[in-house]
């Protein structure tokens, strides 16, 4: 379906319901996208251990769309341009430079 290709925005939620654990880890990460997922289930070791395998870079357990101050939040693959509302945001602005200084006079 294009809905599950495509990378889209708006209020738009789609649900797809699996029973094959690695099959449905292939479909997800065969899309050249991953900003987020959502993971709906009881099962919070088959949640952690799918979340860990899914290739998205923000993954929300039993749970949509909610952000926390300082937590990195961006894509993976073709997904999103970095980290941002974090300190690596801050930080891909800034120009690392080391200068060595010798404080011993030369003669």
């Amino acid at each position: 379906m294009r809905i599950a290709r495509e990378e889209i925005f708006g209020p738009v939620l789609s649900v797809m319901p699996w029973s094959d654990e690695a099959q449905m880890l292939e479909t997800v990460n065969s899309v050249e996208y991953g900003l987020t997922c959502s993971i709906w289930t009881n099962d919070l070791v088959k949640a952690h251990r799918t979340a860990l395998a899914a290739e998205a870079g923000f993954v929300w357990i039993n749970e949509v769309a909610k952000h926390f101050l300082g937590t990195p939040f961006g894509g993976w693959k073709q997904s999103g341009i970095g980290r941002e509302e974090c300190l690596g945001e801050l930080i891909a602005f800034t120009q690392e430079k080391n200068i060595h200084v010798s404080l011993k006079l030369p003669g």
